[in-house]
């Protein structure tokens, strides 16, 4: 049967003889052993028409308008999600780490004025241009390592006027990037010196504010001792919940405060970090609904800190695995890595390293038609330079991306430039 031409509102393509990997069908997260039970097809043809999954076969015909690529056999997994990102920011920490790796303690840099205060000086001193077109040349590298959805939080603004310009950068960054750009408003991330009713003014001006502009966006804090306190989150949470908003939270990564227990008597969409979680907690996290986020690439930066992400899974839980991307404790946009240390050092299996960057993160920003292959579903999708899955987490370095897809268009990789509608079919 003849088909049309190619729409506006998305591309065509066909991959030929790939190995296509993707979480079975669902629209919940993966919990417990069933995010080690993965889909596969050892070897067929995926067709894309206008941005979407229309079929996967053993052999398709297409017509011959539809740009081809032949896998031969690599792997083809949907396009990562990562869900746990603070990519908005301005200026640099490298001077910061340098002092550290001299032996400086990071209270001794927080009284000489740098740590996490330092981009919030350098953000608060950029215009919504400046700080947009940064987050844009940082969503590029996303796209080099196979991300097509990402979060990206507020939070070095730490009052109403720099919180606002973070989101209204985020939103403008992600307007024309060809992945999903989410933005979540942090509004509880550090405590200002300047600022000694900062709490009370978060909740009382720039909540309000980033509810008119942004309504039912994410609403997160950080819970930490020289952060917010946990009286101090539950107090931003409970007002913002009263505004319609959903709610994270960071908790855990050095002390545990006793967030989790709460979090999930609330039902919190996450608790994000989890380094310093009892084992009570976690089995409490586990059998709730409240997924546990695991940011490996922190302890990997800064103190060499693992959550127990073995317990979550055994316990059935819901797991998802994040960069944190940021410029201070997770200098890093690689999934890839974030997942590898992830099963090397929270303990997860490859296919469920897998199944927390793809489908599990696609579900905790709200998305879950993101993150799995199957037809109807958006043709947001990563063809990998390996023919086995498990080489996504056992190789550490490099990107393992051939080729980035989203919406049915080739976008990022080496093999992007090279798929057009005339010729033979492209080979990696």
């Amino acid at each position: 049967m003849d088909q049309d031409p190619p729409g506006p509102g998305g591309g065509d393509l066909l991959i030929r003889e790939a190995r296509i990997v993707t979480a079975p069908a669902g629209t919940g997260y993966r919990r417990g052993r069933e995010m080690g039970r993965l889909e596969v097809w050892k070897e067929a043809d995926l067709l894309i028409r206008d941005g979407r999954i229309q079929r996967i076969d053993a052999r398709i015909r297409a017509p011959g308008w539809v740009p081809e690529i032949r896998a031969e056999g690599r792997v083809v997994l949907p396009g990562l999600v990562d869900a746990h990102t603070h990519a908005c920011w301005a200026g640099s920490r490298v001077p910061e780490w340098r002092a550290r790796l001299g032996g400086a303690s990071y209270p001794s840099i927080l009284r000489e004025g740098g740590g996490i205060l330092s981009t919030v000086r350098a953000v608060r001193e950029s215009s919504e241009v400046i700080l947009a077109a940064q987050l844009r040349v940082r969503l590029g590298w996303l796209l080099e390592e196979g991300t097509t959805t990402v979060e990206v939080k507020s939070g070095y603004g730490l009052d109403t006027d720099t919180e606002l310009r973070m989101l209204r950068a985020i939103r403008r960054a992600g307007a024309d990037w060809p992945g999903r750009v989410i933005p979540t408003a942090c509004l509880g991330h550090a405590r200002d010196p300047d600022q000694p009713d900062q709490v009370n003014r978060t909740i009382r001006e720039t909540l309000p504010a980033i509810s008119r502009e942004f309504p039912g966006i994410v609403v997160d804090a950080y819970c930490e001792e020289g952060a917010w306190s946990l009286d101090e989150c539950l107090r931003l949470f409970e007002a913002a919940r009263e505004l319609g908003h959903p709610v994270r939270v960071h908790a855990d990564q050095f002390t545990s405060l006793g967030m989790i227990p709460e979090a999930v008597r609330r039902g919190f969409h996450s608790v994000d970090h989890l380094e310093a979680s009892t084992r009570d907690h976690l089995r409490l996290l586990a059998r709730s609904g409240t997924a546990g986020v695991l940011l490996p690439i922190s302890g990997f930066h800064l103190d060499d800190r693992y959550a127990q992400g073995r317990s979550l899974v055994d316990g059935g839980g819901a797991v998802v695995v994040a960069t944190n991307w940021n410029p201070g404790s997770a200098p890093s946009p690689s999934l890839p890595l974030a997942a590898a240390l992830a099963v090397r050092k929270c303990g997860l299996t490859p296919p469920e390293a897998i199944a927390a960057i793809t489908a599990n993160g696609a579900v905790l920003l709200g998305r879950p038609e993101l993150g799995r292959i199957a037809p109807g579903l958006p043709a947001d999708l990563v063809l990998l330079r390996h023919r086995d899955e498990r080489e996504l987490v056992h190789t550490v370095g490099g990107s393992p991306v051939l080729l980035v897809v989203c919406g049915g268009r080739p976008v990022a990789g080496p093999l992007a430039a090279s798929v057009g509608h005339n010729g033979p079919p492209t080979r990696p």
